[in-house]
């Protein structure tokens, strides 16, 4: 996995599409290469399509949060993630970035009453939204 991914992000893509990229990894590894991918992401300035299943790594590497509904296939919520730039590890501990995730896993857990599974999330990096930067205003 580390291999293509790094394969596909020497050629400065414009656009990546992740399904599921650190899935099989331990928590500490996946945490370091999200933040990887983020200052790489800096870098180059490509837009990403991430699909995952984990709500902390989707609020942690996205701008953008697509949740999706199942049978019919529908977006059910198409969320802003306005947390600053550059994020590290002190970005999960926030609590703002903590609020993100437990609103967001009440949201999937809403969508899933019909019983029907839940589906992954797309998160999207970009995709005409510019990152968000901290404000001075509170």
């Amino acid at each position: 996995m580390r291999v293509s991914l790094a394969r596909s992000l020497a050629l400065e893509p414009r656009l990546l599409l992740l399904d599921e990229p650190f899935g099989a990894l331990d928590e500490m590894t996946r945490d370091h290469l999200g933040e990887e991918l983020l200052a790489i992401r800096e870098r180059q300035n490509w837009t990403a399509v991430f699909v995952t299943h984990s709500v902390s790594e989707a609020v942690f590497l996205s701008t953008r949060i697509i949740i999706l509904a199942a049978r019919p296939g529908r977006i059910a919520h198409d969320l802003p993630i306005a947390l600053p730039y550059p994020r590290n590890h002190d970005t999960r501990r926030s609590p703002d970035y903590l609020r993100l995730v437990a609103d967001i896993s009440a949201r999937l857990r809403a969508v899933d009453e019909g019983g029907m599974g839940v589906p992954p999330m797309i998160s999207d990096r970009g995709m005409g939204v510019p990152p968000v930067r901290a404000s001075a205003a509170a």
